[in-house]
C-alpha cells in the first residue's frame, strides 16, 4: 500500500490536485479526518483536533499531509484496541500512531500530560482534550488559545519546530489578533507572542 506521502511524491499532477481539493475540504486528509473523528465519536472517545487541521478550522488554511489528534493516555489505548486492524494500522508494532488504510493518511496522536517541542517538562503541557475543545463544523477542535500556547511552547523549545512559530504569525495576521491577546495566554509564552506580533506589524 502506498502511503499518502508517497503518492504526493511520485505524481506532481496528483499532488497539485490534492492541494486544490484540500482547500475545498475534499482532500484525502479531510476525508481521513472526518472518518476517524466519526469513529471516535461513535466510540465516545474524547479527542481534540490539533496541528495544521486545527489551524484550518480556526481560519488559517494551509496544506498538510496528516491528521493530529490530542487524546489522554487511556483513550489512546482504547483507540488502538478498537481501531487497529479495522481500517487502521500502526506503522510498526508498538507505535502510538496509526495510518488510515483507505486514504493512506497518517494519524498522529499527542498525549495529554506530555510536553510540546523538545518533550522536556515545562509550564505548558498537552491538556486534557475535554477541557480545551471547541466544536467547529461538527468536529471537536482544540480552542484557539490553547492551540497558540502549544504552538509557541513547541517552537520556543525545539528549533526543528520553528514552523510552529510561523503558524502563530499567520494566525496573528489572518485573524487580526491584537497585541493584548498575549494577556490571555500563559505567562510562559506571552513575550514570544508579542515578539511575533511586532514582526507581523513591522513588516507589512
Amino acid at each position: 500500500m502506498l502511503t499518502y506521502e508517497q503518492k504526493l511524491d511520485r505524481d506532481i499532477s496528483w499532488a497539485l490536485l490534492e492541494g486544490s481539493m484540500h482547500f475545498e475540504k475534499e482532500s484525502a486528509v479531510h476525508k481521513a479526518l472526518r472518518a476517524i473523528t466519526k469513529r471516535l465519536d461513535e466510540l465516545d472517545i474524547p479527542y481534540a483536533v490539533v496541528g495544521a487541521m486545527a489551524l484550518f478550522f480556526h481560519g488559517y488554511r494551509r496544506f498538510t499531509e496528516d491528521v493530529d489528534l490530542l487524546v489522554d493516555k487511556q483513550s489512546l489505548q482504547e483507540v488502538h484496541r478498537q481501531l487497529e486492524g479495522l481500517g487502521y494500522l500502526p506503522p510498526f508494532t508498538g507505535s502510538k500512531q496509526l495510518r488510515d488504510v483507505e486514504h493512506g493518511v497518517r494519524v498522529e496522536f499527542l498525549v495529554a500530560g506530555e510536553y510540546p517541542g523538545d518533550g522536556k517538562p515545562k509550564p505548558i503541557a498537552f491538556p486534557d482534550p475535554q477541557e480545551v475543545v471547541s466544536v467547529v463544523d461538527g468536529i471537536r477542535v482544540i480552542n484557539l488559545k490553547n492551540l497558540i500556547e502549544l504552538k509557541l511552547a513547541s517552537g520556543m523549545t525545539n528549533p526543528k519546530r520553528a514552523k510552529d512559530l510561523v503558524d502563530v504569525q499567520e494566525l496573528i495576521e489572518v485573524l487580526e489578533l491584537p497585541e493584548d491577546y498575549a494577556n490571555e495566554l500563559h505567562p510562559y509564552v506571552q513575550a514570544k507572542f508579542k515578539e511575533l506580533w511586532q514582526i507581523v506589524h513591522s513588516n507589512p
